[in-house]
Protein backbone atom coordinates (compact mmCIF):
# COMPACT_ATOMS: atom_id res chain seq x y z
CA UNK A 1 0.00 0.00 0.00
CA UNK A 2 0.96 3.27 -0.89
CA UNK A 3 1.32 5.67 1.95
CA UNK A 4 -0.25 9.29 2.03
CA UNK A 5 2.03 11.89 3.93
CA UNK A 6 -0.52 13.76 5.65
CA UNK A 7 1.25 17.22 6.00
CA UNK A 8 -1.54 18.32 8.00
CA UNK A 9 -1.08 15.77 10.90
CA UNK A 10 3.00 16.21 10.95
CA UNK A 11 2.38 20.49 10.90
CA UNK A 12 -0.19 19.91 13.74
CA UNK A 13 2.26 18.02 15.92
CA UNK A 14 5.17 20.92 15.26
CA UNK A 15 2.20 23.75 16.05
CA UNK A 16 1.73 21.39 19.24
CA UNK A 17 5.11 22.18 20.61
CA UNK A 18 6.37 25.02 19.73
CA UNK A 19 3.04 25.72 22.16
CA UNK A 20 5.63 25.40 24.98
CA UNK A 21 8.43 27.37 23.07
CA UNK A 22 6.07 30.45 23.18
CA UNK A 23 5.18 29.82 26.77
CA UNK A 24 8.84 30.46 27.26
CA UNK A 25 9.29 33.29 25.44
CA UNK A 26 5.87 34.83 27.34
CA UNK A 27 7.19 33.81 30.90
CA UNK A 28 10.25 36.37 30.01
CA UNK A 29 8.09 39.47 29.25
CA UNK A 30 8.59 38.28 25.07
CA UNK A 31 5.26 37.71 22.91
CA UNK A 32 6.71 36.80 19.04
CA UNK A 33 5.43 39.17 16.89
CA UNK A 34 5.35 38.54 12.88
CA UNK A 35 4.15 41.55 9.98
CA UNK A 36 3.10 40.53 7.07
CA UNK A 37 3.04 43.01 4.22
CA UNK A 38 0.44 43.00 1.66
CA UNK A 39 1.47 44.98 -1.91
CA UNK A 40 -1.18 42.70 -3.96
CA UNK A 41 -5.24 42.35 -4.94
CA UNK A 42 -5.05 39.16 -6.07
CA UNK A 43 -7.02 36.83 -4.22
CA UNK A 44 -4.73 34.10 -3.53
CA UNK A 45 -2.63 36.01 -1.97
CA UNK A 46 -4.60 37.56 0.05
CA UNK A 47 -6.19 33.73 1.48
CA UNK A 48 -2.59 32.94 1.98
CA UNK A 49 -1.84 36.17 3.97
CA UNK A 50 -5.01 35.10 6.21
CA UNK A 51 -4.16 31.73 6.79
CA UNK A 52 -0.81 32.70 8.19
CA UNK A 53 -2.61 35.58 10.30
CA UNK A 54 -4.80 33.05 11.50
CA UNK A 55 -2.03 30.35 12.51
CA UNK A 56 -0.23 32.84 14.24
CA UNK A 57 -3.75 33.96 16.92
CA UNK A 58 -3.74 30.30 17.31
CA UNK A 59 -0.30 29.92 18.81
CA UNK A 60 -0.06 33.38 20.16
CA UNK A 61 2.16 34.95 18.30
CA UNK A 62 1.09 39.19 17.54
CA UNK A 63 0.20 39.55 14.07
CA UNK A 64 0.92 42.75 12.57
CA UNK A 65 -0.61 43.03 8.98
CA UNK A 66 0.08 46.25 6.58
CA UNK A 67 -1.61 46.30 3.17
CA UNK A 68 -0.22 48.64 0.39
CA UNK A 69 -1.69 49.96 -2.81
CA UNK A 70 -0.15 47.65 -5.46
CA UNK A 71 0.35 50.71 -7.50
CA UNK A 72 2.89 52.08 -5.20
CA UNK A 73 6.52 52.40 -6.29
CA UNK A 74 9.12 50.69 -4.74
CA UNK A 75 10.42 53.07 -2.20
CA UNK A 76 6.81 53.63 -0.40
CA UNK A 77 6.98 49.64 0.46
CA UNK A 78 10.65 49.97 1.32
CA UNK A 79 9.70 52.24 3.80
CA UNK A 80 7.06 50.88 5.44
CA UNK A 81 9.46 48.03 6.06
CA UNK A 82 11.98 50.17 7.35
CA UNK A 83 9.37 50.82 10.00
CA UNK A 84 9.24 47.51 10.74
CA UNK A 85 12.91 46.73 10.97
CA UNK A 86 12.90 49.52 13.82
CA UNK A 87 9.74 47.97 15.36
CA UNK A 88 11.74 45.85 18.50
CA UNK A 89 7.63 44.25 19.15
CA UNK A 90 8.10 42.63 15.13
CA UNK A 91 10.65 39.66 14.93
CA UNK A 92 10.16 38.26 12.18
CA UNK A 93 8.95 39.65 8.40
CA UNK A 94 6.87 38.39 6.12
CA UNK A 95 6.63 40.19 2.33
CA UNK A 96 4.21 38.67 0.49
CA UNK A 97 4.93 37.25 -2.96
CA UNK A 98 4.48 37.90 -6.04
CA UNK A 99 5.01 41.58 -5.87
CA UNK A 100 3.81 43.46 -8.53
CA UNK A 101 5.77 43.36 -11.50
CA UNK A 102 7.09 47.30 -11.34
CA UNK A 103 8.33 46.32 -7.66
CA UNK A 104 12.29 45.56 -7.46
CA UNK A 105 11.85 42.53 -5.46
CA UNK A 106 15.56 41.91 -4.58
CA UNK A 107 15.60 45.71 -3.29
CA UNK A 108 12.49 44.35 -1.41
CA UNK A 109 13.85 41.46 -0.26
CA UNK A 110 17.27 43.20 0.85
CA UNK A 111 15.95 45.82 3.20
CA UNK A 112 14.21 43.41 5.65
CA UNK A 113 16.63 42.96 8.78
CA UNK A 114 17.69 39.50 8.31
CA UNK A 115 17.09 38.45 12.03
CA UNK A 116 13.84 39.28 11.12
CA UNK A 117 13.79 37.41 7.42
CA UNK A 118 11.69 34.66 8.42
CA UNK A 119 11.25 33.54 4.55
CA UNK A 120 15.08 32.81 4.50
CA UNK A 121 15.82 34.52 1.54
CA UNK A 122 17.52 37.63 2.01
CA UNK A 123 21.27 37.26 0.78
CA UNK A 124 23.30 37.27 4.17
CA UNK A 125 20.57 33.81 5.16
CA UNK A 126 20.97 32.74 1.92
CA UNK A 127 24.36 32.60 1.99
CA UNK A 128 24.20 31.20 5.65
CA UNK A 129 21.69 28.09 4.52
CA UNK A 130 24.82 27.10 1.80
CA UNK A 131 27.09 27.38 4.26
CA UNK A 132 25.57 24.60 6.10
CA UNK A 133 24.82 27.11 8.83
CA UNK A 134 21.39 28.52 8.28
CA UNK A 135 19.65 30.84 10.83
CA UNK A 136 16.58 30.16 9.48
CA UNK A 137 15.61 27.60 6.91
CA UNK A 138 12.71 29.03 4.09
CA UNK A 139 9.63 27.50 4.98
CA UNK A 140 8.67 25.03 2.24
CA UNK A 141 12.03 23.48 1.64
CA UNK A 142 12.18 22.92 5.55
CA UNK A 143 9.13 21.60 5.78
CA UNK A 144 9.97 19.16 3.59
CA UNK A 145 12.46 17.83 5.14
CA UNK A 146 10.44 17.27 7.94
CA UNK A 147 8.07 15.51 5.82
CA UNK A 148 10.36 13.27 4.86
CA UNK A 149 11.60 12.08 8.37
CA UNK A 150 7.97 12.12 9.71
CA UNK A 151 7.73 9.26 7.10
CA UNK A 152 10.96 7.45 8.11
CA UNK A 153 12.38 8.46 4.51
CA UNK A 154 15.97 8.35 4.96
CA UNK A 155 17.90 10.78 2.69
CA UNK A 156 21.03 9.82 3.33
CA UNK A 157 22.89 8.15 0.37
CA UNK A 158 20.08 8.60 -1.93
CA UNK A 159 19.40 10.24 -5.45
CA UNK A 160 16.80 12.83 -5.46
CA UNK A 161 15.94 15.30 -7.81
CA UNK A 162 14.57 18.49 -7.31
CA UNK A 163 11.59 19.80 -10.20
CA UNK A 164 12.08 23.76 -10.22
CA UNK A 165 15.11 26.02 -10.22
CA UNK A 166 13.53 28.45 -7.77
CA UNK A 167 14.60 31.01 -5.18
CA UNK A 168 11.83 30.09 -2.33
CA UNK A 169 12.06 26.07 -3.14
CA UNK A 170 14.12 24.55 -5.45
CA UNK A 171 17.46 26.17 -5.08
CA UNK A 172 17.20 26.02 -0.90
CA UNK A 173 15.38 22.77 -1.42
CA UNK A 174 18.63 20.95 -3.51
CA UNK A 175 21.33 22.97 -0.76
CA UNK A 176 19.50 21.37 2.06
CA UNK A 177 19.49 17.83 0.27
CA UNK A 178 23.22 18.22 -0.25
CA UNK A 179 24.33 18.96 3.28
CA UNK A 180 26.43 16.76 5.79
CA UNK A 181 23.87 16.95 8.24
CA UNK A 182 20.39 14.95 9.07
CA UNK A 183 17.90 15.32 6.79
CA UNK A 184 20.43 15.69 3.79
CA UNK A 185 23.75 13.70 2.36
CA UNK A 186 21.31 12.82 -0.55
CA UNK A 187 23.18 13.33 -3.77
CA UNK A 188 20.94 15.54 -5.57
CA UNK A 189 19.46 16.66 -9.40
CA UNK A 190 18.28 19.72 -10.10
CA UNK A 191 15.75 20.11 -13.04
CA UNK A 192 13.85 22.78 -14.96
CA UNK A 193 12.16 24.03 -17.70
CA UNK A 194 15.42 22.87 -19.89
CA UNK A 195 15.91 19.63 -18.50
CA UNK A 196 16.21 16.90 -21.83
CA UNK A 197 14.03 14.21 -20.97
CA UNK A 198 13.03 14.92 -17.19
CA UNK A 199 11.49 11.48 -17.33
CA UNK A 200 14.75 9.78 -17.37
CA UNK A 201 15.93 11.73 -14.35
CA UNK A 202 13.23 11.16 -12.43
CA UNK A 203 12.54 7.66 -13.10
CA UNK A 204 16.52 7.29 -11.34
CA UNK A 205 15.63 9.13 -8.25
CA UNK A 206 14.63 7.60 -4.55
CA UNK A 207 13.03 10.82 -3.83
CA UNK A 208 11.02 13.48 -5.83
CA UNK A 209 10.38 17.00 -5.03
CA UNK A 210 8.18 18.56 -7.85
CA UNK A 211 8.22 22.03 -7.60
CA UNK A 212 7.93 23.31 -11.23
CA UNK A 213 4.56 25.13 -11.16
CA UNK A 214 3.24 23.02 -13.93
CA UNK A 215 -0.17 21.36 -13.29
CA UNK A 216 0.40 17.20 -13.74
CA UNK A 217 4.02 17.96 -15.48
CA UNK A 218 5.16 14.73 -13.71
CA UNK A 219 2.75 11.01 -13.99
CA UNK A 220 3.04 7.57 -13.05
CA UNK A 221 5.05 6.84 -16.16
CA UNK A 222 8.05 9.20 -14.39
CA UNK A 223 8.43 7.81 -11.15
CA UNK A 224 10.67 4.89 -10.19
CA UNK A 225 9.08 2.06 -8.39
CA UNK A 226 8.69 2.60 -4.71
CA UNK A 227 10.40 6.06 -4.63
CA UNK A 228 8.99 9.46 -2.60
CA UNK A 229 7.27 11.66 -3.77
CA UNK A 230 6.41 15.33 -2.77
CA UNK A 231 4.37 17.57 -4.67
CA UNK A 232 5.03 21.51 -4.42
CA UNK A 233 2.72 22.32 -6.87
CA UNK A 234 -0.69 23.91 -6.32
CA UNK A 235 -2.03 24.88 -9.44
CA UNK A 236 -5.79 25.99 -10.15
CA UNK A 237 -7.28 24.01 -13.75
CA UNK A 238 -10.85 24.56 -14.80
CA UNK A 239 -13.05 21.93 -13.82
CA UNK A 240 -16.96 20.90 -13.54
CA UNK A 241 -17.33 22.41 -9.58
CA UNK A 242 -19.03 24.66 -7.90
CA UNK A 243 -15.94 27.08 -7.80
CA UNK A 244 -15.15 26.64 -11.58
CA UNK A 245 -12.17 25.14 -10.46
CA UNK A 246 -9.76 22.67 -8.86
CA UNK A 247 -6.59 22.06 -7.17
CA UNK A 248 -3.65 20.07 -8.46
CA UNK A 249 -0.57 19.55 -7.74
CA UNK A 250 2.72 19.25 -10.17
CA UNK A 251 2.59 15.73 -9.91
CA UNK A 252 -0.32 13.47 -11.94
CA UNK A 253 -1.58 11.85 -8.47
CA UNK A 254 -3.24 8.70 -8.78
CA UNK A 255 -0.57 7.28 -11.59
CA UNK A 256 2.17 8.33 -9.96
CA UNK A 257 -0.04 6.92 -6.21
CA UNK A 258 0.05 3.79 -8.11
CA UNK A 259 4.18 3.64 -8.32
CA UNK A 260 5.44 5.45 -5.39
CA UNK A 261 5.97 4.11 -2.12
CA UNK A 262 4.96 7.59 -0.35
CA UNK A 263 2.97 10.98 -1.71
CA UNK A 264 2.03 13.89 -0.32
CA UNK A 265 -1.51 14.76 -1.68
CA UNK A 266 -2.55 18.17 -2.73
CA UNK A 267 -3.78 20.05 -0.87
CA UNK A 268 -2.99 18.90 2.51
CA UNK A 269 0.76 17.95 2.26
CA UNK A 270 3.42 20.31 1.61
CA UNK A 271 1.03 23.50 2.20
CA UNK A 272 0.08 23.09 5.99
CA UNK A 273 3.91 22.57 6.46
CA UNK A 274 4.83 25.92 4.68
CA UNK A 275 2.85 27.43 7.64
CA UNK A 276 4.03 25.32 10.22
CA UNK A 277 7.67 26.39 9.91
CA UNK A 278 7.01 30.03 9.05
CA UNK A 279 5.64 29.63 13.10
CA UNK A 280 8.55 28.39 13.57
CA UNK A 281 11.17 30.19 12.08
CA UNK A 282 9.18 33.70 14.06
CA UNK A 283 9.45 31.84 16.95
CA UNK A 284 13.15 31.32 16.80
CA UNK A 285 13.55 35.04 15.41
CA UNK A 286 11.56 36.34 18.64
CA UNK A 287 14.21 34.01 20.49
CA UNK A 288 17.57 35.17 19.10
CA UNK A 289 16.36 38.74 19.45
CA UNK A 290 15.11 38.87 22.97
CA UNK A 291 18.53 36.37 24.09
CA UNK A 292 15.55 33.95 25.27
CA UNK A 293 16.83 30.16 24.94
CA UNK A 294 13.98 28.04 23.49
CA UNK A 295 13.98 23.98 22.90
CA UNK A 296 12.30 24.40 19.14
CA UNK A 297 10.91 20.94 18.09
Amino acid sequence: MTRIIDGNEVADGIRSELESCVETLESAGVTPGLATVLMSDDGASETYVSMKQRACAELGIESVHAELDPTEPTDVLLERIDDLNADPAVHGILVQLPLPDHIDDRAVLERIEPTKDVDGFHPENAGLLVAGEPRFKPCTPHGIQRLLAAADVDTEGKDAVVVGRSNIVGKPMANLLIQKADGGNATTTVCHSRTADLGEKTRQADVVIAAAGYPELIDGSMIGEGATVIDVGVNRVEADTEKGYELVGDVEFESAKAKADAITPVPGGVGPMTIAMLLYNTVKAASIQADVPVSLP
